[in-house]
C-alpha cells in the first residue's frame, strides 16, 4: 500500500460520501448511549458529519493515518473472517479513536466502538463489498465521529476539574 496526497483525497471523499450509512448508526448509537446513561444527546445531520470530515481531514498528520485506516478497512478480506478478527478489530478501534481525537476521547471512541460494532453487520453497510473489514470500518467512523461531534451535555460545560493559573496564585 502506498499513501500519497492523492490517496488521502480519494479516502477523504470516500468517508464524505459514506453520510447515508454512517449518519443513521451515529445517531443510533446516540440514542442507545442516551438512554443507557440517561441523558438526552444531538442527533447529527449529514450536512455536519461532512463538515466533520472535512476538519478531520485537513490535519495532515490525522488524515494520512485515517485515510490509511480506511483504505485498509475498505480492502481487508480473509478467508473464512473469524481468522483475520483480530486486525480488523484493531484497526476498527485505532482508526475510532484517532477520529475522535486525544485522550479522553480516544478512549471513549474505542470503547464505543465496540458498542457499535456487534450492532453493525456486513449485511449493513452500503457497498456490499463483502470485505470483511466493511462493517468494522463503518463502526469505526459512527463511533469516532459521534465522540468527536458536540451535543452531550458534559462536553458543553466547564469541567469542574480544571485549574487556571490563577487558581495557583489563591
Amino acid at each position: 500500500m502506498r499513501i500519497t496526497p492523492e490517496t488521502v483525497r480519494r479516502e477523504r471523499a470516500w468517508v464524505r460520501e459514506r453520510a447515508p450509512v454512517v449518519v443513521p448508526i451515529l445517531n443510533e448509537t446516540r440514542e442507545r448511549l442516551g438512554r443507557l446513561f440517561e441523558t438526552d444527546v444531538d442527533s447529527v445531520a449529514p450536512e455536519t458529519y461532512r463538515r466533520e470530515v472535512d476538519a478531520v481531514f485537513a490535519d495532515g498528520e490525522v488524515a494520512v493515518n485515517v485515510a490509511a485506516c480506511v483504505a485498509l478497512l475498505r480492502d481487508l478480506d480473509v478467508a473464512g473472517d473469524y481468522p483475520g478478527f483480530v486486525v480488523d478489530e484493531v484497526l476498527g478501534r485505532e482508526l475510532a479513536a484517532t477520529v475522535a481525537g486525544g485522550r479522553p476521547l480516544s478512549l471513549l471512541a474505542q470503547a464505543t466502538f465496540h458498542l457499535v460494532d456487534v450492532r453493525v453487520s456486513g449485511d449493513e453497510t452500503a457497498d456490499g463489498a463483502g470485505a470483511a473489514g466493511a462493517d468494522d470500518l463503518d463502526a469505526a467512523l459512527a463511533a469516532g465521529f459521534q465522540t468527536r461531534l458536540p451535543g452531550w451535555d458534559w462536553r458543553e460545560e466547564a469541567s469542574p476539574f480544571a485549574v487556571s493559573p490563577s487558581d495557583e496564585d489563591a
